[in-house]
């Protein structure tokens, strides 16, 4: 553990940020040493990111002092690989990585919708957000502080929900996208306890991050989950904190050409939605049109075009190409008739 000098990372989140709490699980799968901070509580005196997100994990100086802040699930994860043996998230067959990380950006790019859309769209789910989102950074916050950052955060979160497409328009293909994720996951569940097998895999921990609020949260999703999902609610439980699972070197994987029919109908979902407005959010950004727009299932999903998406779709493409022609070919023979495909022409 030389990247750390013998002393633990810091992990700074909040418990409403679906970021924060992935890395919180894969740290604690892991079995790398760290300390939670609340960010921008009293605790919190980490030096500032590169750019003001969460989560914000920190390395130590050989000191032990605070050093290098770091932001972005996804990159943290992939180097804390190169720093950390044991226990890894990503499989070793290529071909089978690259549609793990693929399922991760579909729970980090995707499911957020879901998950930001729900939390600031319903009443009862708006007012839960707004009163504790505040108090997890100043537990003793008075009344009258409390009220006015209530109404700063709901006022400003509502008012960004067109930015990430939760919009009258694209309801209709963010919930029904949501709901059949619940129902391919508790397929999923009823053969394996992971995406890929007898391990997680960034792709659980990715979709873990979006479910911790979507059905353990927020009042609106978690009914829906309660209703038709309840073994991906205790699957969310049970991720939280997985140092317990045995691991044992690179065993537990599924091979590739053997995925569980549930995994398969998950890249069916990814290809429905994720892929089309992926495609479509490139060719936006690249026209310098105002809008995305593409057909979802049928009917029309807009929404302005999102330059971090851009670039999601520029690193899978980068890392599909990356591949063997050998393992591109296995890629695409899992991919093909998913719609997942458009993504890599």
């Amino acid at each position: 553990m030389t990247a750390t000098h013998g002393h633990p990372l810091v992990l700074a989140g909040q418990y409403g940020s679906p970021y924060s709490l992935k890395m919180r699980a894969v740290l604690r799968y892991r079995h790398i040493p760290f300390r939670w901070v609340l960010r921008d509580s009293k605790w919190d005196d980490l030096p500032k990111p590169p750019v003001p997100l969460i989560p914000v994990v920190v390395y130590p100086n050989e000191d032990g002092s605070h050093g290098e802040a770091t932001v972005d699930s996804s990159p943290q994860i992939m180097r804390l690989e190169g720093e950390f043996e044991g226990r890894s998230v990503v499989p070793t067959d290529p071909a089978l990585a690259f549609i793990d990380s693929l399922i991760e950006d579909f729970g980090d790019e995707w499911v957020t919708k879901a998950m930001y859309h729900y939390r600031w769209t319903y009443n009862d789910d708006i007012e839960k957000a707004g009163k504790l989102l505040p108090i997890s950074r100043d537990l003793q916050m008075g009344s009258d502080q409390h009220q006015e950052m209530h109404d700063y955060i709901t006022t400003r979160q509502i008012s960004r929900r067109e930015l990430v497409g939760s919009t009258e328009l694209n309801t209709p293909i963010i919930e029904s996208s949501y709901e059949r994720v619940l129902d391919i996951l508790q397929e999923q569940f009823a053969t394996h306890d992971f995406l890929l097998g007898d391990r997680p895999g960034r792709g659980d921990f990715g979709i873990y991050g979006q479910l911790t609020q979507l059905v353990k949260w927020d009042p609106t999703p978690m009914a829906l989950a309660t209703k038709r999902a309840i073994k991906t609610i205790n699957w969310t439980d049970r991720v939280d904190d997985l140092s317990w699972l045995p691991v044992e070197g690179d065993n537990g994987w599924v091979l590739l050409e053997a995925l569980p029919p549930a995994t398969h109908k998950l890249l069916e979902e990814i290809g429905r939605t994720y892929a089309p407005f992926m495609v479509a959010n490139a060719h936006a950004l690249m026209s310098g049109a105002d809008e995305a727009v593409c057909e979802i299932n049928g009917q029309t999903y807009r929404q302005g075009p999102f330059a971090y998406q851009g670039k999601c779709l520029k690193w899978l493409r980068d890392d599909y190409g990356a591949l063997s022609d050998t393992d591109r070919s296995r890629v695409d023979a899992v991919l093909d008739g998913t719609g997942c495909e458009i993504l890599f022409v």
